[in-house]
């Protein structure tokens, strides 16, 4: 089997698995398949096991204290399966990225591609871990205490683990792909993850249920239509998703002079 077919085999044996685990919807399986396979194309299996290690830790730490997060499902737009937009939305600057390391070779990609999954490592450590807070988050950057689950407030437990994903994605990336020092790459991973959080705190699109009145990312609560009342309609987390590993990625490129 030609390297090609083999990266795009081994990615949907992957989605596969997702899939059965109820972690990824049809379609989330099947942009996992693309992602995969333009991933593998880039950077090789090396590329694979990264952005593996990435799917596995968020998925792992995602089922530590379900019950405590369950209670937070109403205030965010969708469920606990990743569809195919959450996986492009985490997946598409790495896989971009494998693109032009595949047909324009440079070393540069590897480092950029270790920063993205950084990125996307980080935030979703902070959001699964710090969703286990025993105190309540606060609204960044005025620090002012807030209700659990809303866009851009941070925990002390959050930022913690954010740093530890960065850290725990550069240092894998190090022993994987010939990059530049790991921890430079760590840290602009964790600026993603703060980006992110300045993003949804500032701009991100917040709705309001008329009817019970709680502050939700959902279009629809209670059987009616919610009233938007911040943000930007078109900066769902998604959007910021990509925005925060795009600007990781920019922000590691004009620093170290590529």
């Amino acid at each position: 089997m030609s390297g090609e077919w083999a990266y795009i085999a081994a990615s949907a044996i992957a989605a596969g698995g997702g899939w059965l685990l109820r972690l990824l919807s049809a379609s989330g399986a099947a942009a996992t398949v693309v992602v995969g396979a333009l991933v593998g194309y880039g950077f090789s299996w090396s590329g694979l096991w990264l952005l593996g290690l990435f799917f596995a830790s968020s998925s792992f730490f995602s089922h530590i204290g379900r019950r405590k997060k369950e209670k937070l499902a109403e205030k965010v737009a969708k469920g606990g399966r990743r569809d195919a937009v959450q996986v492009l939305a985490n997946g598409g600057v790495p896989a971009t990225l494998g693109l032009l390391a595949a047909l324009l070779p440079d070393p540069v990609w590897n480092e950029l591609f270790v920063v993205a999954v950084a990125a996307a490592n980080a935030d979703t450590w902070a959001s699964e871990i710090g969703a286990l807070s025993r105190r309540p988050p606060r609204t960044w950057p005025s620090f002012q205490p807030v209700e659990a689950g809303t866009s851009g407030a941070v925990t002390l437990l959050g930022t913690a683990a954010s740093l530890a994903g960065a850290l725990f994605i550069a240092a894998s990336g190090a022993l994987l792909l010939p990059a530049a020092p790991w921890l430079p790459l760590a840290l602009f991973g964790w600026f993603g993850s703060w980006l992110d959080t300045w993003l949804g705190a500032a701009w991100q699109t917040v709705y309001r249920c008329p009817v019970c009145g709680i502050a939700t990312e959902r279009k629809q609560h209670c059987g009616r239509m919610t009233v938007q009342v911040k943000g930007w309609r078109w900066l769902d987390n998604d959007a910021v998703n990509v925005l925060s590993a795009a600007g990781a990625v920019l922000a590691a490129a004009l620093v170290l002079g590529r």
